[in-house]
């Protein structure tokens, strides 16, 4: 069978063999038999678990690269009045322990009718949306998910 051991980040890459298409728990893998968009049957074999995010590339032991995209999902965007009640909406989301995905001005998460009316009782602002979900890594998968990290003087 082929092997995928290695990923590509975004930008370390030009061009792919096929695509692969992925939910976000699809994409947090370390060991697994998959198969490409058009067919290419592989095993993702990594050293560890990672999340591939879109752009992200499989190289194949035979030199070629599936691309991965991330499949759209139902979730629902979540704003609020200023930026202060935003943190106090991610905090109560925090709390319940659900992945997110932190944007400057809204929150991603899946949907879950318990969970909305929890927020909008908070006076959350909510909209349904389909769109790729990369939620933040936790506390001890530091090597796991990949976003740019601002840094602010002290």
């Amino acid at each position: 069978m082929i092997v995928g051991d290695t990923i590509k980040r975004a930008g370390e890459w030009t061009t792919a063999a096929d695509t692969i298409t992925l939910d976000e728990s699809a994409r947090h893998r370390r060991r697994m038999a998959m198969v490409s968009d058009d067919g290419i049957a592989f095993l993702l074999d990594l050293p560890e678990a990672l999340l591939l995010v879109e752009g992200d590339a499989i190289l194949l032991d035979d030199g070629r690269l599936i691309a991965v995209k991330a499949k759209p999902e139902e979730l629902y965007e979540i704003r609020g009045r200023d930026a202060r009640h935003l943190l106090v909406l991610a905090w109560q989301i925090g709390n319940r322990h659900l992945a997110a995905q932190l944007l400057d001005d809204r929150i991603l998460i899946r949907r879950d009718a318990v969970v909305r009316t929890m927020l909008e009782g908070l006076g959350a602002e909510i909209t349904e949306t389909e769109a790729a979900f990369d939620p933040e890594g936790g506390a001890y998968e530091p090597s796991g998910h990949h976003h740019p990290v601002e840094t602010v003087p002290l």
